[in-house]
């Protein structure tokens, strides 16, 4: 279930790449990868709710959907907030058109029994991947510890190599998500803090590129459609969900479960909200570069007049 796992690419790195011609007799091609905010539209996909005007691109990580769209590959992809940013940092400019999860949980720091106070993570090492989502985590930890990133070791390591720098004593904390943070836990390790003490600040959501906004709009809107459609199997028919989800990522369904608890999927209106004019996701976003260009993480703050789009959700589910 680990979106970030493999993310090792720091898209602010890469240089801008230009945009290849957009038709519209081909499909919208948007680029996906296994997590579980994202399988409303694995769902949609196997139901056959997509139709010809969407096509999924089915990557392994988050860096696929990045570099596709860097790359002028791709016309939409599933990524988180900050993932965005990076993309449009780096010159392809984007729209958020809808929120599909809010990490509510899913994204922890985990501490060693001797760290009882984020205040005690002063002079130690704390493992985070900063190329990825744990990177933002990192920076909200020592906010609200009032400690700045010169007071700690900050050791960037991918989330997935964690364990093993906790057991040989390389880190003291690690800021992670699951399966991760339950190895950690069983390993002695104490949940000192979560995306549940940052409400509404980690997002993952549906982005498209400009020019498919202006030019596919009509495909956009079967893109966000379909996500909802999916989003509605997992609330009313959840145990059927649980288990397509479990059998194509080859996890149990109780991993699954448990995925779901750490993560909040917004209902159509609460998109309508987050996505409105200076609302949430526009808050957010401009704290999120301000700290990822200050942290070395991103080249520049993106330049926009509009981030998010509400233009192509649909009016209403029934």
């Amino acid at each position: 279930m680990n979106r970030r796992q493999f993310l090792q690419l720091s898209v602010a790195a890469l240089p801008a790449l230009g945009l290849v011609g957009c038709s519209k007799s081909q499909p919208l091609k948007t680029g996906i990868h296994p997590w579980i905010g994202y399988e409303s539209l694995y769902l949609a996909d196997e139901f056959g709710w997509l139709p010809q005007t969407v096509e999924l691109v089915k990557g392994q990580a988050a860096s696929d959907s990045m570099t596709g769209l860097l790359a002028g590959e791709l016309d939409a992809a599933a990524l988180t907030l900050d993932e965005a940013l990076r993309v449009f940092s780096s010159g392809v400019p984007l729209r958020v058109v809808a929120v599909t999860n809010v990490s509510v949980g899913a994204d922890v720091l985990m501490a060693k029994p001797s760290i009882t106070s984020l205040a005690g993570l002063r002079g130690r090492a704390v493992a985070a991947e900063l190329s990825g989502v744990s990177g933002v985590m990192l920076f909200a930890v020592l906010e609200r510890a009032g400690l700045s990133t010169n007071q700690v070791s900050i050791v960037d390591l991918p989330v997935n190599r964690h364990m093993e720098a906790w057991q040989s004593g390389e880190i003291d904390a690690s800021v992670c998500y699951e399966p991760v943070a339950s190895l950690l836990e069983q390993a002695g390790g104490t949940r000192l803090f979560d995306s549940s003490d940052v409400p509404d600040t980690i997002f993952d959501t549906l982005v498209v590129t400009e020019q498919a906004a202006r030019r596919r709009s009509a495909a956009v809107k079967d893109l966000v459609l379909a996500h909802f459609r999916g989003k509605l199997h997992m609330v009313r028919s959840m145990h059927d969900a649980i288990y397509r989800v479990a059998t194509r990522q080859g996890i149990s369904p109780d991993a699954v479960r448990r995925s779901l608890a750490t993560v909040m999927l917004p209902e159509l209106a609460a998109n309508q909200r987050y996505l409105a004019q200076h609302g949430r996701i526009e808050v957010v976003a401009r704290r999120l570069a301000e700290t990822l260009v200050s942290e070395g993480l991103m080249a520049e703050i993106p330049q926009y007049q509009r981030l998010c789009d509400s233009s192509f959700l649909p009016r209403s589910l029934t």
